[in-house]
């Protein structure tokens, strides 16, 4: 799901069940993952509809606050 596409739905009041976890083809970067209703999934990805990687957590957290997530679980 594209940024604007989240920050539109939570701008509506979508909520979304937000993971942060390592990427599993480079370890040294983080995903984000978002499950909805209805065994939905999609992850964070960007205008070529490749998934984004973020290279800490401390650079991750403010691009979630600003898409409007709220709540997040972090798995390690």
């Amino acid at each position: 799901m594209k940024r604007a596409d989240v920050k539109r739905r939570t701008s509506e009041g979508v909520v979304f069940d937000t993971q942060v976890m390592v990427n599993p083809a480079n370890t040294a970067e983080w995903i984000v993952f978002f499950k909805k209703g209805a065994g939905r999934s999609f992850f964070l990805v960007d205008e070529a509809e490749q998934v984004e990687t973020f290279a800490s957590l401390d650079e991750l957290m403010p691009e979630l606050r600003a898409l409007g997530i709220k709540r997040v679980e972090v798995q390690l």
